[in-house]
This record gives structure tokens, sequence and C-alpha cells, in this order.
């Protein structure tokens, strides 16, 4: 868990005292699965897109139109064809794809950040970057790592033998060609060449149209007030100052409620699902503030209306596919029609989260106490329920009781992400309220499930530009198998002790390691004590963990006195022909509101 580098006084240093108390205990437990099988923390999100943006699941061969608030994640790839742009956020960090660009997440996790930017322009706007943590884009000739929450562009030419790196604030290195070059606040850097890079620094260039579009969207980052309320590592926060209000309630503190809903409208109702490994089943959510509230937090109904109650503010909290319970179980079953029908509520304040998918037992505590006020107690009862396949009778849940919360679906529907608000099915509430509750749905996915809702792209990348390789210092997470493959490794069946894991496609994501003294948790290969302070990892090929067939390793940096001498010229020209004041965005005022999202 990160604690951001604020100074916080009273009540706010005995939290996270506790926090820290309640996390020691529960690392002592044994865990069901190794903490390195455990999904990452964060994910990216679509937030913006102005033209034809297309989208293909990693490991599949389709390319469909981009859908606002799927999660992206490793192996995802986006494209922003002619006269195009998109936004993405990673917590606090945000992209911006320019027109005909094409970027690949070869990593994302809670530590790394590497993008491929195979074509095209990205602006990149790193708001905070915790120690330890890499931010790296790699293009066709090198390899460019943030060093400091900053500013900065970067753009391949059409041929990919090119690469400019404009920095705004920060601070870079660019490694490629058997070299390795700092880039600072106020220059902009060009390379050219592929096996050795020709290196220039200028001054930074009058801005374009796609950089003020940029800044733009900075401004209205900055102003937003939501950021009082909840932690600006919470994906998507930006938008819900244009779409709703917050407001005190007894009992919660600071809520935010949504304004002009549909009719009828409950949390995870307007959307659909899809299936995204490692997580599986995955709410996406068809308002243009619905990532927010649906990945973090809770949902809770006051004075007969529902509004979402943010975790604490002062930790990086962990995202969720959908914080629901499913009703079912026990032999509790309903049919829609034909078939069989899924249901599920969201889950209130305070109430455990017990992931669907195969996590580690210290995974489980970390992703309630980021996002709700519960402690490890509480989650260990409700998770020895699950895990032990008690009866839950006396596990009360506010939300399956409130009028119109819980929602019903074909399985049909369901799979297919299919609309839920245009399939709903009529079931007695009377009988869904009283019905058992199950955290794990066990429905195997389909083809549709991974590739989701969006319709086949009119526009996609060149195919020169979708296997042009990149240059590369770290080791990025080899490609994603297609799903027909990973398919083949789903059995859903009921979760057991005998039988775990928990969830379809647990057995092919648990790492298939040797025994070591016949304990698992002796085969756990912890990181050492002064992990976060060592230098990152870079590319060493080892048979466990291949080369990526589009990253190529970074060539060793070759020091020599000639090449420090010339960069020493470089370095003292452009200091001296520097601005008094270089040019930077522009200081921030009043939020834009009402910006056009789609």
């Amino acid at each position: 868990m990160k604690i951001f580098g604020r100074f916080f006084k009273g009540s706010v240093l005995m939290f996270l005292a506790g926090l820290a108390l309640q996390l020691g205990a529960a690392a002592q437990e044994s865990p069901e699965a190794p903490p390195q099988a455990d999904p990452p923390g964060r994910v990216a999100r679509l937030d913006f897109e102005e033209g034809s943006v297309s989208f293909q699941p990693g490991g599949e061969g389709d390319w469909v139109t981009a859908v606002s608030n799927r999660p992206l994640t490793t192996g995802d790839n986006l494209w922003a064809d002619k006269d195009s742009r998109a936004e993405l956020q990673v917590g606090s960090t945000a992209l911006r794809m320019g027109p005909e660009t094409s970027i690949t997440f070869l990593d994302l996790d809670d530590e790394t950040t590497q993008v491929r930017l195979s074509a095209g322009s990205l602006i990149v706007r790193v708001k905070h970057l915790d120690d330890g943590n890499n931010f790296e884009v790699d293009t066709p000739n090198l390899a460019f790592d943030v060093l400091k929450p900053g500013e900065y562009r970067i753009d391949v030419n059409p041929d990919g033998n090119q690469t400019i790196t404009t920095v705004w604030r920060g601070r870079g290195e660019a490694t490629g060609g058997g070299a390795s070059y700092t880039v600072i606040a106020g220059q902009q850097a060009v390379f050219n060449g592929t096996d050795q890079l020709d290196h220039e620094i200028q001054q930074l260039p009058a801005r374009d149209d796609f950089d003020n579009w940029s800044f733009s969207r900075d401004q209205r980052e900055d102003n937003a007030e939501s950021a009082n309320y909840i932690s600006p590592e919470v994906t998507g926060y930006e938008d819900l100052d244009d779409y709703g209000h917050w407001r005190y309630a007894a009992g919660y503190g600071p809520v935010w409620a949504p304004t002009a809903v549909a009719p009828g409208w409950a949390p995870y109702r307007f959307g659909h699902w899809v299936w995204i490994d490692p997580w599986g089943w995955t709410w996406v959510d068809d308002q243009p503030w619905g990532f927010a509230p649906f990945h973090y937090g809770r949902w809770a109904y006051v004075t007969g209306a529902w509004c979402w109650v943010p975790g604490p503010v002062v930790v990086r909290p962990v995202y969720a596919p959908a914080f629901v319970a499913f009703v079912g179980g026990g032999g509790f079953s309903f049919s829609v029609g034909v078939g069989p029908g899924v249901a599920w509520f969201p889950l209130a304040p305070g109430e455990v989260f017990v992931p669907w998918y195969h996590v580690s037992r210290g995974y489980v505590n970390n992703i309630n106490i980021t996002n709700t006020r519960v402690n490890v107690t509480q989650i260990t009862n409700v998770y020895n329920v699950y895990n032990n396949h008690v009866t839950n009778t006396h596990l009360t849940y506010v939300n399956q009781r409130v009028t119109g919360g819980v929602t019903a679906v074909s399985r049909e529907t369901f799979v297919n992400a299919r609309p839920v608000e245009q399939n709903l099915a009529h079931v007695d509430e009377r009988q869904l309220a009283e019905a058992p509750v199950t955290h794990n749905p066990e429905i195997q996915p389909s083809r549709q499930s991974v590739i989701g809702a969006g319709s086949p792209a009119r526009f996609r990348p060149p195919q020169a530009i979708v296997n042009r390789p990149v240059v590369g210092t770290r080791i990025p997470t080899p490609p994603r198998a297609p799903f027909e493959q990973r398919q083949a490794a789903m059995n859903v069946r009921p979760v057991t002790p005998a039988n775990a894991p928990a969830h379809p496609s647990a057995e092919m994501q648990r790492p298939e390691q040797p025994m070591v003294n016949n304990r698992p948790e002796n085969n756990v290969q912890r990181p050492p004590e002064n992990a976060r302070t060592q230098e990152p990892e870079r590319y060493v090929p080892r048979p466990n963990n291949p080369p990526h067939p589009l990253v190529r390793p970074a060539p060793p940096v070759q020091v020599s006195p000639e090449r420090q001498q010339s960069e020493e010229r470089k370095f003292s020209t452009w200091q001296q022909h520097r601005p008094a004041q270089p040019p930077h965005p522009p200081e921030q005022h009043a939020p834009q509101h009402g910006e056009p999202h789609r």
C-alpha cells in the first residue's frame, strides 16, 4: 500500500497507524495463493475520445470501436486514427494520444507502467511517482524513462526512425543505440537512427493544437472539486464534478450523488459485463462519469436516493472489477424465459468484498481496507463464510433489500456483453431479497465476453505499425494467449478447500512452481528488503521469462570521452540560447465545466 507524501495530523495519523497494524496482522496469515499471483491494483481507463479510436484486447486479433470506461490492462492496444485523439487515465497520470497514434500497454501494474508507442504522438502527465515506480515509453529507436513528475511529449515519425522527446516539466532519460541521454525541463531532444542515434538538443517549440488541448485537460483536472474528497489515485474522479454533487451524509461523511439519471436507475444497471483477465467478470458502465464509482468505494441508499461513498483519502485504493455480490448459491436459482438468470446488487459501505478471482489472503484485506471503512476481523469473518462454504443466511446485505436495488438478466445477456438495462429480467423482488448470496457467479465466459460491446472497427493501424518492434530497458510481460487457448484451461466448478482456485481461469493464472519443503508458502519468492531502493530491473532475457516479440533490448550503454565532449557542447549551446522564461503550460484558472466527453 502506498501512503502519499502529505502531512496530516490528528485523526488521519491515528487512522494510518491502525491501518498499518491491520495489514501487519494480515501478512502473518497463510495466503490462499502466492502474492505474485495477485492481479494489479491499477488499470487504465479510456475517458475521452474524439474521431475514430479503435481497441484490440490483448491476445486477440479483432479490432473493435473503443468503448469508454472499459478497464485497460497489460497487453491491450489502442489506435487513434487520422484527425482523432484520446485520453487515458491511470490514477493521477494522464496519457493523451494524438492523430494516427498506436500504443500498447506492455506492462501495467502497481509499480510499472510500460507503454509501446510504435507511431504517432503521446503526451504524458505524471503527477505522482513513488520511489521504485517506473514509467517507460518504448519507441522504435529508444526507451524513454520518466524520472520525475512532470509533463512530457513523445513523437514517433511514420517511418519509425525518429523520436522527438519534449519536456515541459520534469526530467527523463532516453536510452538507445548504445547510449543514454538525459532530457531536462525546457528541452526538446531529437533522436534519429536505430542502431546508432544522432542526438540533438533544441529549445521548446511553439505549442500546437495537440499541446493546447492537453493543457486545457490539465486545467480541468487541477480544478476538480472531487479531489478534495477522495484519493488522487482514484482513476476517473475528474468526471464526477460535471455530473453530480458532493454532500455530507450522516454516518458516511462526504458522499457523491449523480444528477439527471434515468428512471429506475440503480448502480451496476446501465452498462454491461465483460471478461478481462486476470479479474474475470468486470463491469463497464455507460455513464461518462461511470468509472470511479463502480471500481472503488461503495454505494449507499440515503434518503430515497443512491450515493457513492468513497474510501480513505490518504491511500492508493486497489482497483476492483465490480464491488457487487451475486444472488444465488445454496440451491437457489431462477429462470428467465427458457434459460437461467443472473442477479447482483452493489455492496454497501462496510460490507466485505470477496473476489471471484484467484487472490492471496492479504489481497482480500487490501482491496477492502483501501475502499471502505472495515477492519480485518470483519473481513476474516465474511471470507471464512465463503471459503468454507458455510451457510450465509446470517450475513445481511443492506442493498439487497433496497427496492429496485437488485438487477437481474439472463445468462445470455450477461455473457455476451449486452446492455443490461435493455434486457432486464422481471423477477419477484421479495424472492431476490430473501435469496442467499454468493461471491462467485460461476459463469463460463465466451469470446464475446472478451471482445466486449464494441462494434467491428472501420479503422485500424497499418500492419507495418502493428508489427513494428520497439526498444525497451525492462522485461515486459509476455503477450497474452488468444482466448481460445486460455478457455481450454477454464473449468467452472464450486470452490472448496480441496479444489480451489477461486474462479474459472484461476488454474491457468496460478504459477506452476515446485513445492519447497511441501509447503506452498515457502515457495513464495520474496523481494529483498531493499528492493524499493534498487535500480529497476533491466532487460535480461531468461528461459522462464522470454523476451517480448515486439520489444528489443536496448544495447548496453557505451561511454566514450568523445561522446561526452559532444554532449557537453550541445548542452552549452542549448543553455546559451535558452529563453529567460521558457514556454510552459499556462497557469491554472477556473475549471471548464460542461466539456464534452464523447
